[in-house]
């Protein structure tokens, strides 16, 4: 049986120190109405999203469009990098990728990460076979997921990510056949 699971990393938001809570800004709201358009056109059954406000808010009209509530699955949330925010981000997220094992203080290690995208891209390759799914995430557990399948999607995949960006990711079974970039 075919499964669909369309990836749509969240769209640009307002910085605050909040990772929670952090909204779209307004340019991520206008580009949350090309991801509803864009996502119109693929018969989707299901919304689930991280629990970021940011990703709820980017699914958020194409729930509102099949008139459903999302499902939030807190393992596709992004990946916590340290404890502390970090001073020199690229350096720190460039070195994580490097060395799968590697984590900062307080922080995930590529395969913790993956392991608990994997896990959750697992439970709804099993509750939704069949069907169309749209998981609201970010950008680096996005990529950890499909690195998972294909060592392409790496540092260098995840730094040309736009954002939103949008990847559609069929599966038979639990065995990925074809990806495909939505976004334009």
């Amino acid at each position: 049986m075919i499964t669909n699971l369309y990836f749509v990393r969240h769209a640009h938001s307002t910085y605050t120190p909040d990772e929670l809570g952090r909204p779209l800004s307004e340019r991520g709201f206008s580009d949350a109405k090309i991801v509803a358009e864009l996502l119109s056109k693929e018969k989707i059954d299901y919304v689930v999203s991280s629990p970021y406000k940011r990703t709820i808010q980017t699914v958020e009209e194409v729930a509102k469009s099949l008139k459903q509530e999302i499902i939030i699955e807190e393992k596709f949330k992004e990946r916590v990098l340290s404890k502390e925010p970090v001073e020199d981000f690229n350096h720190v997220i460039s070195e994580v990728w490097k060395d799968f094992n590697l984590s900062w203080d307080g922080g995930e290690s590529n395969i913790t990460a993956q392991k608990r995208g994997i896990e959750a891209m697992n439970n709804i390759l099993k509750n939704y076979c069949g069907k169309n799914v749209v998981i609201g995430t970010h950008g680096n557990i996005m990529v950890l997921i499909m690195n998972f399948f294909d060592q392409k999607y790496d540092y260098d995949f995840w730094n040309e990510l736009a954002m939103p960006d949008i990847y559609k990711l069929t599966f038979e079974g639990d065995a990925l056949t074809k990806v495909n970039r939505i976004w334009n």
